[in-house]
């Protein structure tokens, strides 16, 4: 499938759906929209990220091949939608697009765009929009044969998601059996399944992660499962608590990204020193079922050179008392050891 991605003026940085689709999804990207960006001069994905499938970044969707979806690759707290996204969306409907979002505006409550989904037959896929027949957990995830691995972070944005797929790569790459666990819109989109955690009924939410993991405990020896936010993030705290209370995992894993010091978008709150951070999962965990945090991965794309990363991963290991990996950067190899 071809598919154009928007991330108008927050691409690369801050456009996560739109980056995790061009390194991990099996579509073809025809291009990535970014007004800020694309200045006719012919520039492409390449120019910012190297190591991702290349694509062009162009104004509009006037500038975007023939296609079968346009994607929404960005998400702004709160997921609204913006509208200045609406031409876009609006004209790639109008030529019989696909529209996938992962907001937490639903398009097809939106009466203009479901009226051009029904004229032109397309579908508006809201990938946030959970299951109506969810129910609280039944504590059950613990009893599951698979070993089950739960990604957690100092902060949101950190590459929890990032973390998890790479991490499932590098397992399935070392002869493991291992199946992903997608509890974001991102994650959803690429696997092609998946419940979106943080769209859940509070009440339901452990059951969600439960069900997912009941569902394919029988496939897989190892589940990863994708967290979401941070369990002191002042926003996110309760779709964490969530995640880790209903997958009961066996072994955790703590990202966190070099040099980050404040709360990401709540920057009057400092962010928590990783051992603390480590240690509070491990205590939040440990009355549904011990888990310990066996490895930590740390973003370190901030950092100037791979000299200077090694040198913060050594001192995140040290904080953290466990191996330390960034899987972009180098690779995840001793983290899929810890795991073992």
């Amino acid at each position: 499938m071809r598919i154009a991605v928007l991330a108008h003026g927050k691409f690369p940085d801050d456009a996560k759906t739109a980056v995790g689709l061009l390194r991990y999804g099996d579509h073809d990207v025809a291009a990535v929209l970014d007004r800020d960006l694309a200045d006719g001069t012919g520039t492409r994905v390449s120019d910012y990220l190297p190591d991702v499938q290349d694509a062009p970044v162009v104004a509009g969707i006037e500038d975007v091949p023939e296609i079968d979806a346009l994607v929404i690759g960005i998400a702004p707290i709160g997921g609204g939608f913006d509208e200045s996204w609406r031409d876009d969306v609006r004209g790639a409907l109008s030529r019989g697009c696909d529209v996938w979002s992962g907001l937490h505006y639903f398009l097809s409550e939106d009466e203009e765009f479901a009226r051009l989904a029904d004229e032109h037959g397309c579908e508006l896929r809201d990938v946030r929009r959970p299951p109506a027949d969810l129910t609280v957990a039944e504590g059950v995830a613990r009893d599951l044969d698979a070993t089950i691995v739960t990604t957690v972070g100092t902060d949101c944005s950190v590459g929890k998601m990032t973390v998890t797929l790479e991490l499932l790569e590098a397992a399935r790459d070392a002869g493991l059996n291992a199946g992903f666990v997608p509890t974001g819109q991102t994650g959803i989109m690429i696997e092609g399944w998946g419940i979106p955690i943080d769209r859940t009924i509070s009440d339901f939410t452990a059951g969600a992660v439960e069900r997912m993991l009941v569902e394919r405990a029988e496939e897989y020896d190892y589940l990863f499962v994708e967290g979401q936010g941070s369990i002191v993030h002042p926003a996110y705290s309760t779709v964490t608590c969530g995640i880790l209370h209903g997958s009961m995992p066996d072994h955790l894993v703590l990202c966190h990204e070099a040099g980050r010091e404040v709360v990401h978008g709540y920057e009057e709150f400092d962010l928590m020193e990783p051992g603390a951070a480590a240690a509070l999962y491990e205590s939040l965990a440990e009355p549904v079922n011990p888990a310990e945090v066996v490895g930590g991965a740390l973003n370190t794309a901030g950092v100037a050179d791979d000299d200077a990363a090694r040198e913060a991963l050594a001192d995140f290991g040290d904080a953290i008392d466990a191996p330390a990996v960034d899987p972009v950067r180098f690779d995840a190899d001793d983290l899929v050891e810890a795991i073992r």
